[in-house]
């Protein structure tokens, strides 16, 4: 189509979503008197901003999963970041169906989805634009601007920043109370905000190219972030400060009747990136597969739901299943493995800019209270006010008069778990080691909901546990997830074990490789037997990445003590996944992340290892 010129016949809205990296609601039209966001908030001027707006996890890849498919990542499997999910031949992303319905469909350029996405789209590449589509077609296009992410935030690279002639005062900034007061984390955090001024300058030149190919009033704007900051405390961190988005909606005055139920220029209506897909194709007049999981907030038979959740798996090696529900007020949030904190002994807590600044006022001893927190295990179960705690400080989970709300989120939680067959109950390991020949989508889906409950029962017991023995009768499961569980219960158990021994021993030659590598890590760390080393080495020569990795992790978590297993991993091991990534690993999934945990287990022994930082 030639510059200049609209569709006189087009009836359906062009789409354009200008989704960004890393950062909270911040935008100058959030109230934020830092921001610089002058495109942004004329747009937000004739929109509508939403001020519950949440992705479903807070790190790229599960939340890009989440938001192309409609369905929850932890549904498909994908919630793990960059992993490699088999998904079903039946899973239609929204491309796909938008292309189906006659849209023409582009990416620039970021994926991440967790599974191939090749053939998906009409075109993904650094040059994919609306311009490039036949005349006659409709269009959905994305731009993903990547300048925002934790990356050159925490760099502080002044190129980066080069379009602009104002900049941010670091002694202007109002750090949250759980980052430290430092010259350097001022200056990290005005650097966010001047990353946010460029971003806004790319929002203005797309915006401008609308405008000039008279498309402006033809075409649906979605302009959102991918998650929270891209700093402590917030990505990664399953809480508001990680899951809560910026998100502005343009809708034209042709297309008003899509938004009638939404009055005014701002709205407390519920949306989260599940629900983003299936609303794109009810805009579109496209059916919504049955197999989305969202429901559309805009349109015919737009849904207000109840409930957001939220979720938190393996990011980088640091393994977790974290889980959360929030109601429009209380956030509830589940750990099941609270026995590691957040801010794990791990390269990607060892790099630059922020970490790099915490770690070094951590080793002078001048953290506040609320980042030494970072640092220790985590609650089982908490629950924040953010009507009257919106930086999340207080935990409620405990006091009783918030016993009954407490209740009724976690019924919520896991009745949706449940509900959803959510993956993260049967543990990466276990669910890629199943899903051979098929999708894990179809593994948690062949499993009955009485099954599923049972899952979840034994995974409710971490940090429950008074009595090592009330564990026997999963360590003796003929469901390894079950077993697999008993085992984590007993990791965050600080008791004494030693009734449980004849089990662990037993546990550790199972054939399940997750459960066999999780009882010899616990043997390690608590046992005497030193056949548990023998059982590392055996997961860490696996041909399947998968579960090298889960042995990886298991390893870096043993500290001084994965010091007999240093010769193999230096020799033969580590070699294996040595590439040109980051200048040492061989690839950007699995490999990478294998070898960054093999990398910090040889930190731990004291081994000088010249790592990506």
């Amino acid at each position: 189509m030639a510059i200049g010129q609209a569709s006189a016949t087009q009836d359906r809205p062009n789409i354009l979503w200008i989704s960004h990296e890393d950062l909270s609601p911040i935008y100058g039209c959030y109230g934020d008197s830092l921001a610089r966001t002058p495109a942004i908030d004329e747009l937000a001027k004739r929109s509508i901003r939403f001020d519950q707006a949440f992705s479903n996890a807070p790190i790229c890849a599960p939340a890009r999963s989440t938001l192309i498919t409609g369905m929850y990542a932890t549904s498909l499997g994908s919630q793990h970041l960059r992993s490699e999910t088999p998904v079903p031949e039946s899973l239609k992303i929204l491309p796909e169906v938008l292309r189906e319905a006659g849209y023409y469909t582009s990416n620039n350029v970021k994926t991440d989805y967790n599974f191939s996405h090749e053939g998906r789209w009409d075109e993904s590449s650094n040059t994919a634009h609306w311009r490039n589509r036949p005349d006659d077609k409709p269009f959905f296009s994305v731009f993903n601007i990547m300048i925002t992410h934790e990356g050159p935030t925490n760099a502080l690279r002044k190129t980066d920043t080069e379009s602009l002639k104002e900049f941010t005062d670091p002694d202007q900034v109002m750090l949250p109370p759980y980052l430290p007061d430092s010259p350097k984390m001022r200056q990290i955090w005005a650097h966010m905000y001047d990353l946010l001024a460029v971003f806004d300058q790319r929002v203005a030149s797309l915006l401008g190219d609308l405008e000039e190919d008279g498309l402006l009033e033809e075409t649906i704007v979605f302009v959102f972030s991918d998650h929270g900051h891209g700093l402590p405390g917030h990505k990664r961190w399953l809480n508001n400060a990680g899951l809560q988005i910026p998100f502005i909606l343009h809708v034209p005055e042709k297309y008003k009747h899509f938004v009638d139920h939404i009055p005014g220029t701002t709205t407390d209506l519920k949306v989260g990136f599940v629900d983003f897909a299936p609303t794109v194709l009810n805009l579109a007049g496209a059916t919504v597969p049955e197999m989305m999981e969202g429901k559309s907030f805009l349109g015919e038979g737009a849904t207000e739901k109840e409930y957001v959740f939220g979720y938190r798996d393996r990011a980088d090696d640091c393994y977790e299943v974290s889980r959360s529900v929030y109601d429009g007020r209380y956030l509830y949030v589940r750990h099941f493995m609270p026995q590691l904190p957040y801010y794990q002994n791990a390269l990607i807590f060892n790099k630059g800019g922020s970490y790099e600044e915490i770690n070094r006022l951590r080793a002078l001893g001048q953290l506040p209270d609320a980042t030494q927190r970072m640092f220790l295990p985590k609650e089982t179960e908490l629950l924040f006010d953010l009507e009257n705690d919106p930086l999340e400080q207080k935990n409620l989970a405990t006091r009783e008069e918030h016993a009954s709300r407490v209740r009724k989120l976690a019924d919520e939680l896991d009745e949706w778990m449940i509900r959803h067959r959510d993956t993260g109950l049967l543990s990466e390991g276990i669910m890629m080691g199943q899903a051979k020949g098929r999708s894990v989508y179809e593994v948690a889906r062949a499993y009955s909901r009485e099954s599923y409950q049972q899952l979840l029962e034994a995974a409710r017991w971490v940090g429950k546990v008074s009595d090592p023995n009330h564990l026997i009768p999963y360590f003796e499961s003929g469901e390894p997830a079950q077993r697999y569980w008993a085992l984590i219960a007993l990791d965050a158990y600080v008791g004494n074990i030693e009734s449980t021994m004849p089990h662990l021993k037993k546990l550790m030659k199972d054939a399940v490789p997750a459960v066999a590598t999780k009882a010899a890590e616990i043997m390690v760390k608590r046992g005497t037997d030193p056949e548990a080393y023998e059982i590392l080495e055996k997961m860490l020569r696996l041909p399947d990445e998968v579960q090298v990795l889960q042995a990886a992790i298991s390893v870096r978590q043993l500290g001084k003590k994965a010091a007999p297993l240093l010769p193999v991993i230096q020799d033969e091991i580590f070699p294996q996944y040595a590439g040109t990534i980051w200048g040492r690993y061989k690839s950007w999934s699995y490999p990478m992340f294998i070898g960054m945990a093999l990398d910090q287990a040889q930190i731990n022994c004291n081994v000088a290892i010249d790592t990506h930082r």
